[in-house]
């Protein structure tokens, strides 16, 4: 009995140790161990939220416990610790990446199992928009579940993908050397179960499988919307809105929008696939060349990629969603890239490019005329190769206007995104609102005047600070101005879509540092929530549900927030707090049990 008593005042005794000493361990990297077991809480102190967070612990010690056996860690706080003396290799970078990458890929895997479900809202659920996933006549009950397991799943890997992409960016920064060929192999894991899956969370793709198929008849998109094609499944898919809108995309897209057409033989599904495969050409585009911008600027390669090219937007929506933003961003990276490389016209050739696909990035145009001469010229001697890179510019895309045969009707039609009225875009918020006021006070003036107003300012807004980044760019960077630009066009513009904000968030990724870095970040986790369908049927969900249903989906989302990603050393001190902080005792099981 003596011998027992004092055993249990030792183990007492070193999980109440102080902790200064612990933070200590664990900043030093020392294996800092406690009693793997987590105990009850005592019966007079069990509460239901002191319940809840014992049994997320709990699961979340036997989750990393067994992941750690699964994946052994790198030893993050080693290398951490010992920067300056840690030499890059491959077999280095993949046993750091290692966890990140297998943890990334679990989280995609989840929401691809979420949006496959026959009720999923996150994907078109019609007959003929994928290979599978299309309900089916099942009963309500059955439908209700995969609607409610769909919407965990797919939040859930929303929520993991953030953390693991944030603890990425934050371990790279810190380790700096680490190869890109590494990162790609992440970047090929993570993307290649989005390329079986339906179009995530829009249906624009749809859209450009209508305008290839009416460029591949001789119709022109510019002229017409998709309705002209009459009933069929190019137009049953097709978002309502945009049944008779012409199209906004410059003449290269869709010259690449109708070949695919062709090569597919006009039949849906496989002409869905190529235009993935296009988008998803962009975003190879980006991971080939912002290394490079990134070396231009003395930054990290390896940092810049993983902020850029895992970056969740670009992941989820530019390959997931299939936007075609992926390969106006692609052109417009390698553009402004061999610009800075000293060949300004071939940089000027691919921004015009991508401004044919998406007229946003005719700015890189812009920035490379006003950076031609180098920085500090007088802006006197800037307009003479701005006009040059203007010429260029033009040349090229008379050249795609003949060759396509459709001229220039798609300067005419960029207003057809402002047909979207979104609370998400403050200027049209603004504009809804200046609407409700004149309604209630009786004013008369049509809502889609004000609204038309509100838009016209906040472009002109725009635009005016964009003048003024562009004139200050030599103090402030041309990357980082034109960034900034891009971002002010979107938050100012008619309609925000988070996929827009690729357009600053990728082009900023090489020279962001400090608080523009951590703008970068946030922004990007932000806007992967941006206009999500679900958030609201997942709560309603949550209350109705079955009880034990509903606790146990509660309990995985607070896992997979609460969890930390590093080695269980840091992860068994947080706990040992835990314990400390309730008085609980890692010898109370075994007391009650009666050992």
């Amino acid at each position: 009995m003596a011998a027992s008593s004092t055993g249990k005042q030792n183990d007492s005794t070193c999980v109440g140790a102080g902790d200064g000493a612990d933070k200590a361990s664990a900043k030093r990297g020392e294996n800092y161990l406690p009693s793997p077991v987590l105990s009850r809480p005592p019966a007079s102190r069990r509460t239901p939220a002191l319940i809840t967070t014992h049994v997320v612990m709990k699961v979340s010690m036997w989750l990393h416990t067994a992941f750690d056996r699964l994946v052994p860690p790198a030893g993050d706080e080693q290398a951490t610790s010992t920067l300056d003396t840690v030499q890059p290799s491959s077999s280095s970078d993949l046993r750091l990446l290692v966890r990140p990458a297998v943890l990334g890929f679990i989280a995609i895997v989840a929401i691809v199992v979420g949006v496959a479900q026959p009720s999923s809202p996150f994907t078109l659920k019609m007959p003929g928009a994928w290979f599978f996933g299309v309900p089916s006549s099942s009963s309500p009950a059955a439908t209700q579940q995969g609607l409610f397991f769909g919407l965990v799943a797919v939040y859930g890997g929303l929520l993991l993908l953030m953390r693991v992409w944030y603890e990425l960016t934050k371990t790279l920064s810190q380790r700096p050397g680490v190869q890109v060929k590494s990162l790609a192999i992440v970047f090929a894991l993570w993307v290649v179960p989005l390329l079986v899956i339906p179009p995530l969370f829009s249906r624009d793709i749809y859209s450009y499988a209508a305008q290839g198929e009416m460029m591949s008849r001789g119709i022109s998109p510019y002229r017409y919307g998709p309705n002209v094609l009459g009933a069929g499944g190019y137009v049953s898919q097709v978002d309502p809105l945009w049944g008779n809108a012409p199209a906004p995309y410059g003449p290269l897209f869709l010259l690449l929008d109708g070949l695919i057409t062709k090569v597919s033989l006009h039949h849906e599904l496989p002409n869905l696939i190529g235009l993935r495969l296009l988008e998803l050409l962009g975003v190879v585009l980006i991971a080939i060349f912002i290394p490079q911008l990134a070396k231009a600027y003395g930054r990290d390669p390896g940092a810049v990629f993983a902020l850029a090219v895992l970056n969740p937007v670009v992941v989820l929506h530019l390959v997931g969603g299939a936007h075609n933003d992926a390969l106006m961003l692609g052109l417009l990276v390698a553009g402004i890239t061999v610009a800075k490389k000293g060949r300004p016209v071939l940089g000027v050739i691919l921004c015009t490019l991508a401004a044919a696909v998406k007229v946003p990035a005719a700015l890189g145009i812009v920035y490379i005329g006003w950076q031609w001469m180098g920085s500090g010229v007088p802006w006197r001697q800037k307009l003479r190769p701005m006009i040059t890179a203007g010429i260029i510019s033009l040349g090229v895309m008379q050249l795609l206007a003949v060759i396509t045969g459709l001229g220039w009707g798609w300067v005419l039609n960029l207003a057809t995104p402002g047909t979207v009225r979104s609370w998400l875009a403050p200027v049209t918020a603004i504009g809804l609102i200046g609407d409700h006021l004149a309604h209630l006070l009786g004013l008369g003036i049509p809502g889609h005047v004000i609204i038309s107003v509100a838009r016209v300012l906040g472009l002109g807004i725009a635009a005016a600070l964009g003048v003024m980044l562009l004139w200050k760019s030599d103090r402030i960077g041309p990357i980082k101005a034109m960034g900034l630009t891009m971002l002010l066009v979107v938050a100012l513009g008619p309609v925000v879509q988070p996929w827009y904000l690729t357009w600053g968030l990728v082009i900023m990724a090489p020279v962001a540092s400090g608080r523009l870095r951590s703008m970068v970040i946030w922004l990007s986790i932000c806007a992967s929530f941006i206009g999500l369908p679900g958030g609201r049927q997942l709560v309603e969900e949550l209350i109705h549900a079955n009880p034990a249903l509903a606790i146990t989906s509660v309990i995985a989302l607070l896992v997979i927030l609460g969890v930390p990603l590093h080695a269980s050393s840091r992860l068994r001190y947080y706990y040992a707090r835990y314990q400390r902080r309730f008085s609980i005792s890692p010898t109370d099981d075994l007391v009650a049990s009666g050992k």
